[in-house]
């Protein structure tokens, strides 16, 4: 489980190519739990560099077998990086010259393949698209926004604990994300000095156990799912030992960008929580939810997990009446209650994308007058050093 972690961290910070292919079928022997193989950066697999360990009873090799299906791990790996390449996968070349290579440098592209393929083919203004792809419009400075938007660094609590609600703290568990979104509220976040996850979770889980009125915890990030089920488990066996957390609290985008996160393993960790588990996942149009999704979102209500959403109001990605109401509706079909929907936090290199507070609040009313009143979710603005989000 340790050596699982510590890949998972390398491979998402470094990219390096080692690759754990599966666990051997049945129980170990001698020990033996997996089998590493190296592979090139075309995704080849070469020969292993040390035979398997000899058992009392060899088995005779399969060279045939079939290899075990992808690991979410490795899909992780294979995003894509290089703004160049996107374009090309979606016959937009002509993009590239809007395209920030200063905005790359200091916030690096990444989106997998899977998200890639729910863009639409040859549209420049295409909402997924507009949300990862780096432009020249993030290297304009703008009046009002900064490098920490929401107040996080006055409210860190050591280890990554975050405490601005009563009741409620939030651990940034890993700097690591699946995809790279452009507006971004932490894109500035010193994730190097502030990481919960480290040392065994132990000075984030000192903080909780010495403020008995904190009864909810948030996992978030970064991802917090872009750590190992194992790591995960790390945390929560730490936290039954809280009485006074009642709730867990799991704000992710995975699910949406890649639900192949959401695996056995995953799903075995939620069920066996003694918390009640929600899981607040992330998406801003109906297009980034498709049949996967809904089948994962289906997997984490199977454990008894409520899932909601929240959005955040992005110019040229959902700022419509329309927009709204297809991601309400389609959110809504695949069992996801919309939660909130965000005024975009001021962070340095996302003010192309805000939409002013009167339009907002214009869509918002539009949207309630629409849709049933469990379809339309909160509008809200996080202000620095506010008790709760404010309503807007």
């Amino acid at each position: 489980d340790d050596l699982h972690a510590v890949l998972h961290v390398v491979h998402a910070v470094a990219g390096h190519a080692l690759l754990l292919l599966g666990f051997f079928a049945g129980p170990p022997r001698c020990g033996a739990a997996a089998r590493l193989q190296w592979v090139d950066s075309g995704g080849a697999r070469s020969a292993p560099s040390k035979p398997d360990m000899i058992t009392a009873q060899t088995p005779s090799p399969q060279p045939d077998a079939p290899l075990p299906p992808v690991r979410w791990q490795q899909l992780w790996r294979e995003a894509i990086r290089d703004p160049a390449q996107l374009l090309d996968l979606l016959g937009l070349p002509e993009l590239a010259a809007p395209v920030s290579a200063t905005a790359a440098a200091q916030f690096a592209l990444r989106v997998p393949h899977g998200f890639v393929a729910r863009m639409r083919h040859g549209d420049p203004d295409d909402p997924l698209l507009r949300q990862v792809l780096p432009l020249d419009d993030e290297d304009r400075p703008v009046p009002g926004f900064g490098l920490d938007a929401v107040g996080d660094l006055a409210a860190r609590g050591g280890a990554g604990v975050l405490h601005k609600y009563e009741g409620r703290a939030l651990l940034v568990a890993t700097g690591s994300c699946a995809v790279h979104c452009r507006y971004c509220f932490r894109r500035h976040f010193p994730y190097g000095e502030e990481t919960a996850a480290a040392g065994q979770w132990r000075e984030s889980l000192d903080y909780l156990a010495a403020d008995p009125s904190i009864t909810e915890v948030l996992l978030s990030g970064g991802d917090p799912l872009s750590l190992s089920t194992a790591k995960l488990a790390e945390f929560t066996d730490g936290l039954a030992r809280l009485p006074h957390v009642r709730r867990l609290r799991l704000h992710t985008r995975l699910p949406v960008v890649l639900p192949e996160r959401v695996d056995a393993e995953l799903l075995a960790w939620l069920s066996r929580l003694p918390q009640k588990v929600v899981v607040v996942i992330h998406a801003n149009h109906a297009n980034e939810i498709d049949a996967p999704v809904a089948a994962a979102v289906a997997a984490l209500r199977g454990t008894g997990a409520l899932v909601l959403n929240q959005a955040v109001l992005l110019r040229g990605v959902n700022d419509s009446v329309a927009a709204l109401a297809d991601l309400s509706e389609r959110l809504f079909e695949a069992g996801v209650l919309p939660y909130y929907l965000h005024l975009l936090d001021r962070v340095a290199g996302s003010a192309h994308f805000e939409v002013p507070a009167d339009e907002a609040r214009q869509l918002h009313e539009a949207l309630s007058a629409g849709l049933p009143g469990y379809l339309v979710p909160r509008l809200v603005r996080e202000v620095a050093g506010a008790p709760a989000k404010l309503p807007v």
